[in-house]
Formats: C-alpha cells, sequence, structure tokens
C-alpha cells in the first residue's frame, strides 16, 4: 500500500473491526458449530492481528480496506485457517511410485477382513489379555500362538512391534554378554542407517565376525566357537545381493554344527513370507515353513511386507527359546497393541485358504497385478491429465518395471505400465517437472510420483479400479 501519515494510518487501525463485533456476526457461526468457540475465537484474532501487521509494515494488501475487511471475509480467512489446521497430518496418498511395499508411504495394505477387524477393536471391548474359557487373565500371544505355529511348523511364537525389534529381542534374552557369530557377508543395514551390528551392542551381545563379505565356509563358523558364544546367526540378504566368486554357507550345513555344540541358530529373514511367491510367476523366497523344517531354532521376519499385513515382528522357533523371550522385561516394552493383533489375525487365516490367496490379500494381488491391467489404466487416465495439464505437457503411456520394495527381492522387477509426463516442446526443464511433481502432490489426495530421465514417471500398479474415478476427478485441479 501507499504511503500513509501517522494519523491516516491511526485511522485505518481504528476502523478495524472488533473482535467481539466479528464472534457476534452471523457469519461466523457455522465455523462455531464445527470447530467450537474456542478455536474459532483464536483464529479471529490471529486474521485480525495479521491485517494489522501488515497494515504496519506496509504490505497489506491494496484491495484489503477497513471497508472491506468486514465480518464476512473474515469468517472467509478463518474458516480457510481452522479447515488448514484440522486437516490430519497423515493423509491417503496415491502411490504411483512403482514400489508397491514402500517403507515411506506405509508398506502393505490391509485386506479388508483386516480392516474390519480394527474397526471392532477400537470400537469394543476385546479380550486382548482375557481367557475367555477360564475367565482369568490370558497372555495377548496366545491370541495368535496357534495360528501361527500352523502355518510356521514352528513349536511356539511371539509377536513384537517390528522385525528390528523381534532381533533386539531375541539377542537380548539369549545373547546378552555372550558373543553372536555372524557371517561377514551378512551384516546388512536396512531401512534408517539400522544395522545388524548396532542392534547387536544395543542388545548386550558381542558381534563375532567370521569370514570374509564375499566368501565364508563352514570351518570359519567351527574355528570361531568357544566358551562365549551364544548363538550362531544368519540375516537373510533380503536388500541386496553379492555376486561373482562367492561362497554362503547354507542353514542345512549350519545346523548340525551348531546343535553339536550345544547352540542355538537363529534365522533373520527380513522380509519373510508364509508361501512360495514362485506359484504365482514370482521371484522364489525361502518361506518361514522351510527355514523352520531346516532346523532354525529361531526365526524372526517382519509383519508388514511380504506377509502382507501390519507392522509388526514375528519370532517363531522352539518352545524353549520362545519362553525365555516371553520372559524378558523387553518384551514388555516391545509387546503390540490390541490393534496390530486384530489386523495380523484375519491377514494370517488368509493364509489358511492358500487357493484364495491371490484374490484376497491385497498385497500378493498388487504384485501379481498383470501389465495389461495396467496397460488398460493407463490409456483411461492419459486423456484425462493431458487435458488438465494443457498444452505445456506431453503425456505418453509406456511400459515400466515395479519393484517389490521394503528391502524385498531388490534385482527383481516387475512388468507394469504408466504415465509418462514430459515437456512439451521437448527440452529439458527440470525446474518445470520439479513444479508438477510438487502440484500432484498438493492435490487434495496426494500423487506421489517419481522423477526420472527428465520425466515425471507414474507407474499404475497400485491404482486400483476403486481409486482410478478418485484420480481422474482431482485432475481437473492441476489446471489451477
Amino acid at each position: 500500500m501507499s504511503e500513509v501519515s501517522g494519523h491516516e494510518l491511526n485511522a485505518l487501525l481504528a476502523r478495524v473491526p472488533s473482535v467481539e463485533r466479528v464472534m457476534s456476526s452471523a457469519a461466523l457461526e457455522p465455523c462455531i458449530g464445527t470447530y467450537g468457540r474456542t478455536q474459532v475465537l483464536a483464529a479471529v484474532r490471529a486474521t485480525l492481528d495479521a491485517w494489522r501487521n501488515s497494515v504496519l509494515a506496509g504490505v497489506a494488501d491494496a484491495a484489503t480496506t477497513p471497508a472491506t475487511l468486514d465480518e464476512a471475509r473474515i469468517a472467509a480467512e478463518v474458516a480457510r485457517m481452522l479447515a488448514e489446521r484440522a486437516q490430519s497430518r497423515l493423509r491417503t496418498v496415491f502411490n504411483l511410485t512403482g514400489t508397491v511395499l514402500h517403507t515411506n508411504l506405509g508398506r502393505a495394505l490391509l485386506p479388508d477382513e483386516a480392516v474390519r477387524a480394527v474397526v471392532d477393536a477400537l470400537t469394543r471391548p476385546a479380550n486382548l489379555e482375557f481367557d475367555l474359557a477360564t475367565g482369568r487373565r490370558g497372555d495377548r500371544d496366545d491370541l495368535i500362538d496357534g495360528l501361527i505355529c500352523e502355518l510356521t511348523g514352528a513349536e511356539a511364537a511371539t509377536v513384537v512391534n517390528n522385525n528390528a525389534a523381534a532381533v533386539l529381542l531375541t539377542l537380548s534374552a539369549l545373547a546378552s554378554r555372550k558373543e553372536v557369530i555372524v557371517s561377514r557377508g551378512e551384516l546388512v543395514e536396512i531401512g534408517g542407517a539400522f544395522r545388524i551390528p548396532d542392534i547387536m551392542s544395543r542388545a548386550g551381545a558381542r558381534l563375532r565376525e567370521v569370514g570374509t563379505t564375499n566368501r565364508t565356509h563352514l570351518k570359519d563358523y567351527q574355528e570361531a566357537i568357544g566358551p562365549r558364544t551364544a548363538m550362531l546367526m544368519k540375516v537373510h540378504c533380503s536388500n541386496y545381493a553379492i555376486s561373482g566368486f562367492t561362497k554362503t554357507v547354507e542353514l542345512q550345513e549350519l545346523v548340525p554344527l551348531a546343535h553339536a555344540h550345544g547352540l542355538p541358530v537363529a534365522v533373520d529373514l527380513g522380509s519373510g513370507t508364509l508361501v512360495d511367491l514362485a506359484q504365482w510367476g514370482l521371484p522364489g523366497e525361502p518361506t518361514v515353513r522351510e527355514t523352520v523344517a531346516a532346523g532354525a531354532d529361531l526365526v524372526t521376519f517382519s509383519g508388514d511386507k511380504l506377509l502382507g499385513g501390519p507392522q509388526a515382528g514375528l519370532i517363531v522357533g522352539r518352545k524353549e527359546l520362545i519362553g525365555k523371550i516371553r520372559k524378558h522385561p523387553l518384551k514388555r516394552a516391545l509387546r503390540v497393541g490390541k490393534l496390530t493383533l486384530a489386523a495380523l489375525e484375519p491377514v494370517l487365516r488368509l493364509y489358511q485358504a492358500p487357493e484364495f490367496l491371490r484374490e484376497r490379500l491385497t498385497t500378493l494381488r498388487l504384485l501379481t497385478r498383470p501389465s495389461e491391467d495396467t496397460r488398460a489404466a493407463a490409456e483411461r487416465v492419459l486423456p484425462v491429465l493431458q487435458q488438465a495439464l494443457g498444452d505445456r505437457y506431453a503425456v505418453t503411456a509406456e511400459p515400466m518395471f515395479s519393484q517389490i520394495g521394503s528391502g524385498a527381492l531388490p534385482l527383481d522387477q516387475l512388468p507394469s505400465y504408466g504415465l509418462v509426463v514430459r515437456n512439451a516442446s521437448g527440452k529439458r526443464s527440470g525446474s518445470a517437472l520439479q513444479k508438477l511433481e510438487k502440484a500432484l502432490r498438493g492435490l487434495p489426495r496426494p500423487v506421489i510420483g517419481r522423477v526420472a530421465d527428465d520425466a515425471v514417471r507414474l507407474d499404475l500398479r497400485c491404482l486400483e479400479a476403486d481409486d482410478e474415478a478418485v484420480f481422474v476427478a482431482q485432475c481437473q485441479e492441476l489446471r489451477a
């Protein structure tokens, strides 16, 4: 605004409506009914203070004068402010990154059966630690112990909040102040710079590395076993691969050696799967049942990766060892709540009918989705997105490769199809693409894609039929 004298400035400020006048206006009644008087009062004060400060700083909107700063305009600003503040920080998004189990986007999506069970657990009391048969206090692990054992062939099981916690608890309970022998080629780092050696030290166990990065032999384990050895451990390298001149000791070789010395073998399977994925054309992974059958005394794995359930860390194995783990003080700190158990049980029950698993388990359905389906989706959505973006961008439907994600089978890719958005001029313009990528993230339901090879790429593997209409409808908002 143009410069004004002190007298004129005071006159402008004096004509701003009072808080009491605004609060008693009819324009604010809907806001008060929705957000309550306390929040509305604070927002009105903030709005008026902001305008006064802009006047004093000489940057007030020239179109906004005390005459136009009426109750209706203030109410509109207050409503906008409160709606923005009330919006949840945890937002539903479109995962068009091409990574199905995306750690930053929540990993596995739960099937309908699990969702209904969680809603029931949220809204009604449940027998979380109450034995209905005896009428006495129960153990929450008992709710799913039998089911997990049935599916894995293990003697006993327990559940904590993630697989890192499962490994930490196992080591704390069974190897504190003792040595754990691990091959150097298996000292992995998982997401968030969390490393196996770090977990070892936090658990109070001493890491005993054997072999080399690319080659470890059975004699390396044998020579390392001593009076301070607590267990031998294998870590499934699901998030990287070493090729070429390599040698690893298979579990079937390691178990007899360990048992001959009275030592248990623990296996961290990482992603973990309960079924042979190869039957659906996916890359094969060692299953939990196979690992238990091969002689592993303890197996840890995740619940929200290939299993397709909620975030959890499952520990299965010999009853005696699981009993020690359950009694460790850390177990209470790392235990899961009723929502995790409510979601996990129906997911596990889906595995009891493997012939229906591909249709009913969301993760498996997305991983096995035919590329023809994603191509058809791309052809349907393409004209809508092109129209919304206008002549500045060129949208094409192109083949892509999705990935499983979350450290599972990192070298294997899944044929897919998606939309590729480039500058229509054909010139490289990273800033324009970054602007578009930001605009997609700014939609009511944010669209998360990726920028690569001078284009915005939207893999449609995870855009299912129910969500496609929502995606198409909000494309129109990109015009702005």
